[in-house]
C-alpha cells in the first residue's frame, strides 16, 4: 500500500509512457538544436510509439481511467481489474472498441445515511463512492 493519502493516478502505463515521450522529446530537441530533419522526425516518431505503447498498456490493465481508482489500486505495480471491460469515459477504451457505460458498470454507492443506490450517482463529476473516500485536502 502506498503512504499518500489520495490516488495521484501513478500507473505503469503512465511512467512507461513518459519515459519513452521524453526520449523522443530529447530526441526532437537535438534535431532542432543541429538542425537535423531526420532526428526532429525520428523524434516525433518516438513520441508516436510512446503513445501506442502507453495505449497497449492501458489496455492491458496497467493504466487507469478517468477518476480515483479503489483504494487497494492505488499502487503503480497494481493491474486494473476494470480495464478487460472498457472503463466508463475512456477515449482509449472506446477507440478500442471497449465501450461500457455507466449503468453497465455495476457501480454501487453508498449515502450518507447508509443507503445503496446502484446508476449513475455523482457528485461534483466523480462517483460518489470516489468522492468520499478522496483526500479532501487537495
Amino acid at each position: 500500500m502506498s503512504a499518500h493519502q489520495y490516488d495521484h493516478g501513478h500507473t505503469a502505463a503512465g511512467w512507461v509512457g513518459t519515459g519513452i515521450a521524453s526520449v523522443g522529446a530529447a530526441v526532437a530537441g537535438a534535431g532542432v538544436c543541429f538542425v537535423s530533419g531526420v532526428l526532429i522526425a525520428g523524434g516525433l516518431g518516438i513520441g508516436v510509439v510512446a503513445l501506442l505503447v502507453t495505449w497497449a498498456l492501458h489496455l492491458a490493465g496497467w493504466g487507469k481511467g478517468p477518476g480515483i481508482r479503489p483504494r487497494e489500486e492505488w499502487g503503480w505495480r497494481v493491474r486494473d481489474s476494470g480495464a478487460r471491460a472498457g472503463h466508463d469515459e475512456c477515449l482509449g477504451c472506446r477507440l478500442a472498441g471497449r465501450r461500457r457505460t455507466a449503468a453497465d458498470s455495476g457501480r454501487t454507492a453508498e449515502v450518507a445515511v447508509g443507503v445503496s443506490v446502484r446508476g449513475d450517482v455523482s457528485l461534483g463529476g466523480e462517483p460518489e463512492a470516489a468522492a468520499v473516500g478522496a483526500d479532501s485536502g487537495r
